[in-house]
């Protein structure tokens, strides 16, 4: 199998003919110029796409309380839906960029797009917590398609000279649906109801697919050759469900079968996954790569930092509603200066991370994230905005401008060029496992019973814990940091990390984009 078929993202070299119209050349060609018609039609298709899976990430944390109020879903059901879009994310987003470069980039672009507005149309019309949480799945599904797709298709239609202009121009713009997300959650949540966080999704994913059949022209590879690991999808994807069914039933179940069968058969997936993936030709996820010492350092270092950022954004949320008492629009508007600060400041961050390495600032960063989170224990009943939630939430942000795009330009720089997209794409499903395996565990390490967000003083204390733990990851991190990233790579500012502001993931890197300005 060729690497860009075992490659989520990276698509190959293409030759540069003159641009003649969206249907223009053969499948592959690489011609359309940034400032042209068809140019400007692919950027707003792409924004579009990827803008529905980042706003989504974003607003449905604000709607849980209501949900949970709603459908009379206990703290588990609530877990399960953030859990059960990301465990589906996580599992398949390594597969999703291959099948658009062996049936079309745009083809496989437009039925994420559709898979996801048909599960958005399902979560929307849910009658409880079960047919959400399926939905929540279906929904993931959707996101591993058109999550790596959209980049796919910037680097594939457009002319070498205007790619890293094109992935600026996605960043940026898709930077602010992940802004504003928190605030447009609250507004759905607070005025139409908490169902339109999931049916706001239908119309631009109708633009999006109308858009993309009319203007964007069709690529893929030509070499994509070899079969599709399935079985290592399956296997690592029900690795991943097995362990966190185990986590989010243990408050209920205790240590019962039901909490002890899955833990086991987590385990035992998990070393089938490992070998199934070793003895491949062709594999999902090569083993061989985390021989490379410095990519693996990496990897760990993420897997700490996004596990802490995503317990975090899962339970402040709660306790600013349900503790602090605030409505789903001012709660989630609170949240807007760390997105704000990363879409401001993360370009000038790689930059100064350029001149001095990734050493200071993946040591620094996690460290400033710890303290602001360890600030938030002062969010209580009765919390004033301006001097108990501002102020660790500016301390976050910056913590997560210092490291993120020195995060993923580190992971791209640790391997050969060849193997950026996929390099890229494992440390994207490793921070959204860290977030899947959080969301389940922090709960259970923190005491939180089924019913303990009905309870604000129990929740309360229990969050405090909670972000005691958040810290301690990120300290980790930042040790692991200082003492394993040792080469003095200079890490590159890629266009895609220069207004970053998913708080889930680090940013998908397209191929060789090129760098910032």
């Amino acid at each position: 199998m060729s690497d860009s078929a075992r490659d989520p993202r990276r698509v190959s070299p293409q030759p540069e003919e003159p641009e003649t119209g969206p249907g223009a050349g053969p499948p592959g060609t690489a011609a359309v110029r940034l400032g042209t018609p068809t140019g400007r039609w692919v950027v707003l298709t792409t924004v579009l796409g990827s803008g529905m899976a980042l706003l989504d990430s974003t607003v449905v944390n604000v709607a849980l309380p209501h949900i949970g109020r709603d459908l009379g879903a206990d703290l588990a059901a609530l877990q399960w839906t953030v859990n059960a879009y990301m465990l589906t994310l996580a599992g398949l987003i390594l597969l999703g960029g291959s099948l658009g470069d062996r049936y079309g980039r745009r083809r496989v672009f437009v039925i994420g797009v559709v898979w996801f507005a048909l599960a958005s149309l399902l979560c929307g019309i849910a009658p409880d917590a079960g047919v959400l949480i399926a939905a929540r799945a279906l929904q993931g599904v959707g996101g591993a398609l058109l999550t790596p797709g959209s980049l796919a298709l910037l680097q594939s239609v457009f002319h070498p000279d205007d790619r890293a202009a094109a992935v600026g121009a996605w960043s940026g713009l898709g930077g602010v649906a992940a802004a504003v997300g928190p605030f447009v959650g609250g507004w759905l949540v607070d005025g139409p109801g908490w169902r339109w966080v999931f049916l706001i999704n239908l119309p631009p994913a109708a633009l999006c697919v109308l858009v993309a059949r009319r203007h964007v022209p069709e690529t893929r590879d030509p070499t994509a050759r070899g079969r599709f690991d399935a079985a290592g999808a399956a296997l690592g994807a029900l690795t991943l469900a097995a362990v966190t069914y185990a986590l989010i039933a243990a408050p209920d179940k205790g240590l019962s079968a039901w909490v002890i069968v899955p833990a086991v058969a987590g385990v035992l997936l998990g070393v089938a996954f490992i070998r199934t993936e070793r003895r491949r030709s062709d594999p999902m996820l090569p083993l061989g790569i985390f021989r490379v010492r410095l990519f693996s350092a990496v990897n760990v270092v993420t897997f700490f930092v996004y596990a802490a950022f995503s317990g975090f954004f899962f339970l402040s949320v709660l306790q600013l509603q349900v503790v602090v008492g605030w409505s789903a629009l001012v709660a989630g508007t609170a949240l807007l200066p760390t997105t704000v600060l990363m879409l401001l400041l993360s370009s000038r961050s790689g930059r100064i991370a350029q001149r001095v390495g990734p050493r200071v600032p993946l040591t620094v960063g996690p460290l400033l994230c710890a303290v602001g989170m360890l600030l938030m224990t002062r969010v209580g009943r009765g919390a004033s905005y301006w001097r108990d939630v501002l102020p660790p939430l500016v301390v976050l942000g910056l913590g997560m401008v210092t490291l993120v795009a020195p995060l993923t330009a580190t992971v791209l720089a640790s391997v050969d060029v060849a193997r950026a997209g996929l390099a890229s794409g494992i440390n994207n499903a490793a921070a959204r496992a860290a977030g899947l395996i959080a969301v389940a565990a922090l709960p259970l390490a923190a005491g939180m019973g089924p019913d303990a967000y009905r309870d604000p003083a129990a929740f309360s204390g229990a969050f405090d814990l909670a972000m005691v733990y958040c810290a301690g990851a990120l300290v980790v991190g930042a040790g692991l940091a200082w003492w394993t990233i040792r080469e003095p790579k200079p890490a590159s500012c890629h266009p895609e990390c220069a207004f970053h502001c998913g708080v889930s993931a680090p940013p998908l890197d397209p191929g060789d984009a090129g760098k910032c300005p």
